[in-house]
């Protein structure tokens, strides 16, 4: 090389370091540069290798290496679908799992899978779930980890009872308990069938012999052990309380099982509490002559016969005003008086103000029944956000009201029944009538008749619903059992902060819901489900419980299910030696419970059945953001509760799944997605092509799972062109990779081609990219590096420019040896990087290896292998300077072919040329590295203008900016791109434009072909 342009000074240091940079593997100090085109240029270019796969009718068509591979460049119809399932069975997928569990590992990864509902057909929210949890479990497992993934199903609960139920129409009020049971199992179990024959479908790498089911004896045993510690413990506890109760279901419910209607209409009205006692303060401040009502609002009126007491904030300011229309006296919150007006159509004279506290000791009367006394209470959950600053208090009928009768011993008395209708207590005129209908008709009546109602009006408003029936609840006491949260609270929040969650965000939603939900109730009055272990007196309210009588059914369950809770009788299910204190079998005092379980509480203790080891904890769970409240909240509060430990390390939460549009998947919309007709294709393929399970893998992989989730005709075939691509670059590796073997024909690193060294600089830098995107569980991020590598790195740069090397220098040539060691590794990389998400098709590329002796599976053989020598970040400096000045030259030849011009790149004495003249050692070539690069007819290099141009050249100017060793060595240099038209001919055989005549080869061909 002609090194004698700057013999000495900085120059020659500088250029010692480059030189230093690209020979030796350094630190990372990825350099930045800034020239006239930004960025490593990708301008797609026609050159003459680009043509020369349509050369084969010419007279040297044999003397050129196409690629050679039977890797299909597409699989057409039902061809996808069919050669994943062909693939599943060659490379044994469905061994996969036992496999990995069988080698030895230093490191075990357990994703605990939470149970899918067994109740319905496999959806889009499920490939969702369960892909993201193979990609990581895939993933971990090339990294040399062995994984702990059983699968799981939830099988219990109301929603497969009432959609039992529902199909036997009228049958159902006939069924006895265990009837149901054995209809609601076979139900599940088919359920559970179908769902799990897709998951393996899509290529689910599971212990699918060993799954778990929350029917299941032994589960259940488990589960009635771990009730019984929380209960020893007095974290679970009888009470009666108001819960969410479901008329529709006759049930209550748990927070986590409601939906919220925000179109729910209901009757709110503005009521009058006469006074009846004034507080002394109040006493002073009103005439004794005139009648002076407290003036409340509420939106459920059915719950005015319930009423006990008339809550206010004591801090707050109330006012006694005079009504302009009527002359009647009220008393509300001072800040709520003009609103409250204007909503009753009239004006508030203040005659005085006072304070909240002033109220105390005052009594208001009942607005139904003027012989009954409401107490005036404080009450911090009094708001002034809506209403009138004075809150109507029925403790059988709210959460707050039942806290402020707890602490003033008001009466709970609850007036309504499960089918949430009135009882014979409400009096004649309510009683059997339905709370949420005609009830509310009928008492807004008898307040008008009491001359106790000042005005009723709709109101829109979010309201709770069963998520099942979809139909109102109401709140109600009833005796229940609960756990005791607020105790677990503080410990759980205190272990939460030592997990792990992606996103950060879902953190705090997760600690905001546990703080918002004052207690759990785990019982429900169905009986689909696991019993609460509990035997009730048959005459007292008492009940039996304690570690004999709960291990005893404990063991009947392990051995039989627990049928027999409904199946033997009661004598049986109590250990002999509590029988004999409890009247013996003949005059036995207790009867079982017929309460079970919540099935939150059924899954919430999987964690107990399924971690293995002591420890019992996952290094991950990964669900979507409703198990927030849900299963995430459940395991953790019962872990806590049993043990005082988190049952998991980190904690993935993923968006739900929703039409093009951003609306919500239902039927009735008719966007709901089936992932079998994105794999199998629908009844018309022209509109719904089968896609196969890699595509859906894909899609799920791509999507930003961290928010919502859009999944749409559009979305699917855009997937399906990227993974199309893909495909093409991985035909073009390996066709290109024939009569090549890496353990005999390798070209080593430093040995190798500039622009091949770069490229394997470029795919350490991808790997350790891909591989850190994995390890957060980004696998957007790994589908974007993944995309932005194979479409401009390969496809469009370093293949439009290698095709000349690889077709027509010799087979053994160094050159050509050095381009097919850097495809055999970027083959490999990839393939490796996209294993976990495409894991049909990574196999598939594994089987048409041509240098591999047998074909190996992927997964059987690790994760992605680079070298520390491919990290050269000075070789960034010399392609990356020398693509600078390529996207000049193709900048001025638009669309036309570069093998028909000639370019002089004219770079002013300094580093730029020294590191450029390391790519081009004579003056003009048209065989080098760097005219490989530009892809011209030929390419000179000069430090200075030629003195003759002839008219027809094009110029271009620019700099260029080597910044390295993270800035201590920094040259900008101009430089000038001159292209012309060629006078050469083209070559026959490459059809560069390097022939001396139209009939001649050039004299690289001839000493190729000559060769042969």
């Amino acid at each position: 090389m002609r090194w004698g342009l700057r013999p000495s000074g900085p120059g020659a240091a500088a250029l010692a370091a480059a030189r230093n940079l690209w020979v030796q593997p350094r630190p990372s100090c990825r350099p930045s540069w800034r020239g006239t085109t930004g960025r490593l240029s990708v301008r797609s270019v026609t050159g003459a290798s680009n043509q020369l796969q349509n050369s084969r009718n010419g007279s040297y068509r044999d003397t050129v290496l196409l690629p050679q591979t039977s890797f299909p460049m597409k699989l057409l119809g039902s061809q996808q679908p069919d050669t994943e399932l062909e693939i599943q069975q060659k490379c044994g997928f469905s061994e996969l799992y036992s496999w990995q569990r069988e080698r030895k590992a230093k490191t075990e990864f357990c994703l605990h899978d939470g149970p899918p509902y067994a109740n319905g057909d496999p959806h889009v929210g499920h490939a969702l779930n369960k892909i993201l949890k193979d990609i990581a479990n895939r993933y971990h497992m090339m990294r040399g980890s062995k994984i702990h993934f059983v699968p799981g199903w939830d099988c219990h609960g109301l929603p497969i009872e009432i959609k039992v139920l529902s199909e036997l129409g009228g049958k159902a009020q006939n069924l006895s308990a265990m009837e149901i049971r054995e209809k609601a199992r076979s139900f599940a179990k088919a359920a559970i069938e179908k769902q799990k024959s897709a998951f393996i479908r899509w290529g689910i790498m599971a212990d699918w012999d060993n799954c778990y089911y929350t029917f299941d004896g032994k589960y259940e045993a488990r589960q009635l052990r771990i009730f019984y510690q929380m209960y020893d413990k007095g974290l679970i506890y009888r009470s009666y309380k108001p819960v969410y109760w479901s008329p529709s279901s006759r049930t209550a419910l748990a927070e986590a099982e409601l939906e919220y209607n925000p179109e729910h209409v209901s009757r709110s009205v503005y009521v009058k509490f006469p006074l009846l006692k004034p507080s002394p303060k109040l006493a002073s401040l009103i005439d004794g002559s005139s009648p002076v009502s407290f003036l409340v609002w509420t939106t459920q009126p059915w719950t005015i016969p319930a009423n006990q007491a008339v809550c206010y904030m004591p801090e707050s300011k109330y006012a006694v005003v005079k009504c302009s229309k009527s002359g009647d006296f009220y008393i509300l919150a001072a800040d709520k008086v003009t609103s409250v007006a204007s909503t009753l159509g009239t004006t508030f004279e203040v005659i005085s103000t006072f304070s909240g506290v002033d109220l105390e000791s005052g009594t208001c009367t009942h607005p139904l029944i003027a012989e009954r006394a409401s107490p005036l209470l404080p009450a911090n959950h009094v708001t002034m956000t809506k209403g009138t600053g004075l809150v109507h208090t029925a403790p059988a009928h709210g959460m707050e009201d039942y806290s402020v009768a707890s602490q003033h011993s008001l009466s709970t008395d609850c007036l309504v029944n499960e089918d949430g209708v009135f009882t014979d207590a409400a009096g004649p005129e309510l009683q059997n009538k339905a709370v949420l209908e005609e009830g509310t008709e009928v008492v807004i009546k008898m307040l008008q008749a009491a001359n106790n109602l000042l005005k009723e009006e709709e109101l829109v408003h979010s309201y709770p619903y069963d998520w099942r029936t979809k139909k109102p609840v109401v709140i109600r006491a009833s005796k229940q059992w609960f756990v005791n949260i607020t105790d677990v609270k503080t410990t759980a929040k205190d272990l939460l902060k030592k997990v792990k969650f992606i996103p950060e965000s879902a953190l705090n939603a997760m600690v905001d819901m546990m703080d918002r939900r004052p207690y759990w109730c785990i019982s429900r009055q169905r009986v689909w489900g696991v019993p609460i272990p509990v035997f009730h007196h048959k005459t007292k309210d008492e009940f039996l419980i304690n570690s004999q009588t709960v291990e005893h059914i404990a063991k009947l369950v392990e051995e039989h299910g627990s049928d027999i809770w409904w199946t033997l009788p009661s004598e049986q299910l109590l250990p002999k030696e509590v029988l004999s204190q409890v009247g013996g079998p003949d005059a036995l005092e207790y009867v079982p419970g017929r309460d079970i379980l919540d099935i939150w509480f059924d899954s919430g203790t999987s964690w107990s059945y399924v971690l293995p080891g002591t420890d019992q904890r996952a290094d991950l769970y990964l669900e979507g953001k409703d198990q927030l409240g849900g299963w995430f909240q459940s395991s953790l509060l019962t872990s806590v509760a049993a043990r005082r430990k988190s049952p998991f390390k980190t904690v993935v939460v993923h968006g739900f799944t929703l039409g093009e549009k951003g609306e919500k998947m239902s039927k009735s919309l008719g966007n709901v997605i089936d992932p079998d007709v994105v794999i199998n294709g629908g009844q018309d393929q022209s509109k719904e092509p089968p896609f196969g399970a890699d595509v859906l893998r894909w899609w799920v992989a791509e999507s930003n799972v961290f928010t919502e989730v859009t999944i749409s005709p559009s979305v699917l075939r855009a997937a399906r062109d990227d993974v199309s691509k893909l495909r093409n670059t991985l035909r073009f590796l390996l066709g290109n990779v024939a009569g090549f073997n890496p353990e005999t024909d390798s070209v080593p690193v430093n040995d190798m081609y500039v622009i091949d060294q770069y490229m394997l600089h470029l795919l350490q830098d991808l790997a350790n990219k891909v591989t850190d995107a994995y390890k957060q569980y980004d696998f957007g991020k790994v589908v974007r590096l993944l995309r932005a590598f194979y479409t401009r790195e390969l496809s469009t740069f370093y293949f439009s420019i290698i095709k000349d090397r690889l077709y027509c220098e010799n087979a053994k040539d160094p050159k050509r040896r050095s381009c097919q060691t850097a495809l055999a590794e970027i083959l490999d990389v990839l393939v490796r990087s996209f294993a976990p998400i495409l894991p049909h098709l990574a196999e598939e590329v594994f089987q048409y290896v041509p240098y591999a002796k047998e074909p190996k599976s992927v997964f059987r053989t690790g994760w992605i292998k680079t070298s520390p020598i491919w990290k050269k970040p000075g070789l960034e400096e010399a392609i990356e300077g020398a693509c600078a000045m390529r996207d000049s030259f193709l900048g001025s030849i638009p669309g036309k072919n570069a093998a028909e011009y000639e370019v002089i790149l004219v770079i002013e004495p300094g580093l730029l040329f020294e590191i450029i003249e390391m790519l081009q050692a004579e003056e003009t070539s048209s065989t080098s590295q760097l005219n490989e690069l530009m892809m011209a007819s030929q390419t000179t290099l000069l430090p200075r203008e030629p003195r003759t141009l002839t008219p027809d050249v094009m110029e271009r100017r620019g700099t260029f900016l080597i910044n390295l060793e993270g800035g201590d060595i920094r040259e900008e240099s101009a430089y000038k791109v001159i292209v012309m038209p060629t006078t050469k001919e083209k070559c026959p055989r490459c059809w560069k434009h390097t022939a001396a005549s139209a009939d001649a080869l050039c004299p690289r061909c001839a000493d190729v072909v000559g060769g042969q």
